[in-house]
């Protein structure tokens, strides 16, 4: 059976502090998450003015550079960061990809930004030649479309809860993982409901409070060995 893949979702916000504090504590959550071979980090400040992104995003950038730089107790894959929506950022960065909305502009027209701003840059350490792109989706139709789009792989939510929405449930999650792309459930996710997720058929699992709130190694095994 294939590795479970997991997304921490990041929401600084969350964190009930100043926002230099809270700046602290999300760096310090994103490497763990690098430690533990979370495959994608989404970062998803999306109340930030763009300077102070970019700014976030170039310190992410290094926290996982060094996070993999020290793993030489074992060997977790490498933890890919993907910026929400800014593909601009993004490439200025260093990222290795974005996250696009449903409204966002589509995979192939992120793909061309990126090569076209991407061409005779030095290479990048950090960052692939093509980019990973996952996109949100809340339908089979719009998992469908983000597979048709070439999209790296497809978020869908809310599986469980989201304020303001209705769960889509299980079974529409099973109709998008058969699709054909690589399905990330969100939206109410636990430990204890992750499991039917995946024998629904998803890929893998993306969070905020799963991880933001917990021992982030101990969450990861623990999906992974059930998975």
């Amino acid at each position: 059976m294939p590795r479970c893949l997991l997304c921490y979702i990041t929401d600084r916000t969350a964190f009930a502090d100043d926002e230099s504090n809270r700046r602290r504590r999300l760096l310090e959550k994103i490497y763990e998450a690098a430690r533990a071979g979370v495959d994608y980090i989404q970062l998803r400040e999306k109340d930030l003015p763009t300077r102070d992104l970019e700014s976030l995003a170039r310190e992410a950038v290094s926290v996982i550079r060094e996070a993999q730089k020290l793993a030489t107790d074992h060997c977790p894959p490498a933890t890919a960061l993907l910026l929400n929506s800014r593909t601009d950022v993004a490439l200025a960065v260093e990222a290795n990809g974005v996250h696009l909305r449903a409204s966002d502009i589509s995979p192939t027209e992120a793909k061309t930004i990126w090569t076209k701003c991407g061409a005779g840059a030095p290479a990048r350490a950090n960052s692939p030649r093509a980019p990973i792109i996952s996109i949100s989706c809340h339908s089979p139709q719009e998992i469908a479309q983000a597979a048709a789009g070439a999209a790296t792989f497809a978020v869908f939510a809310p599986v469980f809860e989201k304020k303001g929405a209705s769960p889509a449930g299980l079974n529409a999650l099973r109709q998008a993982s058969a699709i054909g792309i690589p399905v990330l459930a969100l939206g109410g996710i636990t430990l204890a409901n992750a499991e039917s997720c995946l024998t629904a058929g998803a890929a893998g699992i993306a969070a905020i409070r799963l991880f933001q709130k917990n021992n982030i190694a101990e969450v990861a095994l623990h999906l992974r060995s059930n998975s």
